[in-house]
């Protein structure tokens, strides 16, 4: 009974390379929740070649505090997986090693799932702290969105269940980056329920040379990413949803390419027309 009592309802897992300066900001951040029991921390080492770091894990493995797992590099999904599989939470967390999280986010997220059953994930809105500042809102959930980029951070509580039933993240190397986004649309196309809560719960550092900045610098990783996920979900990427994309407001940048490719690849007449009216002009 005491056991039982003991288990964790939440696993954070943090997948864990080269960010050794970093990590302490991380895990103060998870210490700062009040219930002890109620998390544990599993910990993936990526096969982390910088010596402090090394050096750092280490330490933190010694501490006995937290659950440490060392593995050869494998990239981030790998350790992603890898954490979930040692894990024991009802819940999971995965949670960026030079990211924070707000004490508040554990316990509203497990309310939300507690309350209804038929959510399987709950996601936020976050700050924004390093090269760039301020609040970034997430918005309310809308497939067609999602579909034409991601909006729902990695950052966000599932039930273990989704991972058993659908599988866990997609290692393809061009989705390095967008591994979250591919995990969401992949529950979303199966018909797992989304919950948004209206307020930040964690905090995303912004760095001038992140994974994130250099990928959406990188159009053609970006088309390669589309075409991948266009392949896998060629169901859904088709005739039905193409008016409402027509129909919507994108902003320049990724969103506005992805649209462009869609219809290039597999809507060509009607992507030339829109091109031939002007319609296409800001991706272009």
């Amino acid at each position: 009974m005491d056991h039982e009592l003991r288990s964790p309802r939440v696993s954070i897992i943090i997948p864990y390379y080269n960010h050794g300066k970093f990590i302490d900001e991380t895990l103060a951040s998870v210490d700062r929740i009040a219930d002890k029991k109620i998390y544990e921390v599993v910990i993936v080492n990526d096969g982390s070649t910088d010596p402090y770091s090394q050096e750092r894990i280490a330490e933190i493995a010694k501490s006995g505090q937290y659950k440490v797992i060392n593995q050869k590099n494998q990239g981030v999904c790998a350790a992603r997986n890898n954490a979930i599989a040692h894990s024991q939470g009802e819940f999971i967390l995965p949670l960026d090693s030079d990211n924070r999280l707000l004490p508040e986010f554990v316990n509203e997220a497990i309310r939300v799932l507690d309350s209804d059953r038929g959510v399987t994930i709950v996601y936020c809105d976050y700050n924004l702290f390093g090269a760039q500042t301020g609040v970034r809102r997430a918005g309310p959930f809308n497939l067609q969105r999602l579909m034409l980029g991601n909006y729902i951070d990695n950052c966000s509580m599932f039930r273990r269940s989704l991972i058993t039933e659908i599988g866990g993240y997609d290692p393809f190397p061009p989705l390095i980056g967008n591994e979250d986004w591919e995990l969401w649309l992949r529950a979303a196309f199966k018909g797992y329920k989304f919950h948004y809560i209206e307020k930040p719960l964690f905090d995303y550092r912004v760095a001038e040379n992140s994974q994130i900045t250099r990928l959406l610098a990188d159009r053609k990783k970006g088309n390669a990413n589309a075409q991948y996920l266009m392949e896998k979900y060629k169901d859904y990427y088709g005739p039905q949803y193409i008016d409402e994309m027509i129909l919507g407001k994108f902003r320049s940048g990724f969103a506005g390419n992805f649209f462009k490719l869609i219809l290039k690849l597999y809507f060509p007449k009607k992507f030339e027309r829109m091109v031939a009216a002007g319609k296409l002009r800001k991706y272009l």
